[in-house]
């Protein structure tokens, strides 16, 4: 390896171990070397574990879902669009807290909710905020139980 690429690779290694980042991130970063030793580079940072798509697709489901309360679909498609694995990806869905995702469903779409009062089409109130569900990633039967609950009170 040549001093310029073990210099990139001591970067990598002081950034993967501040953050998270998948196999695509570091490929990306890694666009302007030239490709065996690019490969190399990864390689080398998959082997010592300074990057791991699984960790980094529970990682990101625990974030997305707790601190932006995105659903599990809008989370499935940013892992997919991320190169991580199906099977990665369906560990980190079901690692994900349900009670927490629901109270935090639950506190989005009442927010939501509470917007769309000065609406007074009821039919436009209704495409809206479950426009908005399905946006956020969650099912339909999900934004319907909250919807119903909203509507009655």
């Amino acid at each position: 390896m040549d001093p310029e690429t073990g210099r990139i690779l001591n970067r990598l290694m002081r950034q993967c171990a501040a953050r998270e980042y998948c196999c695509n991130d570091i490929r990306r970063k890694l666009a302007a070397l030239p490709s065996p030793e690019a490969a190399e580079v990864l390689e080398r940072l998959c082997r010592e574990g300074y990057v791991d798509d699984a960790r980094y697709a529970r990682a990101f489901a625990r974030d997305k879902s707790a601190l932006q309360g995105w659903g599990n679909l809008k989370i499935k498609l940013a892992l997919q669009r991320k190169g991580i694995g199906e099977s990665a990806i369906a560990e980190a869905l079901s690692e994900i807290d349900g009670a927490a995702a629901t109270a935090r469903l639950e506190q989005v779409l009442g927010a939501k909710w509470k917007t769309l009062q000065r609406e007074t089409d009821a039919r436009r109130r209704e495409a809206k905020f479950f426009r908005y569900g399905l946006g956020r990633g969650y099912s339909y039967e999900e934004i319907k139980r909250i919807y119903d609950h909203l509507r009655r009170d």
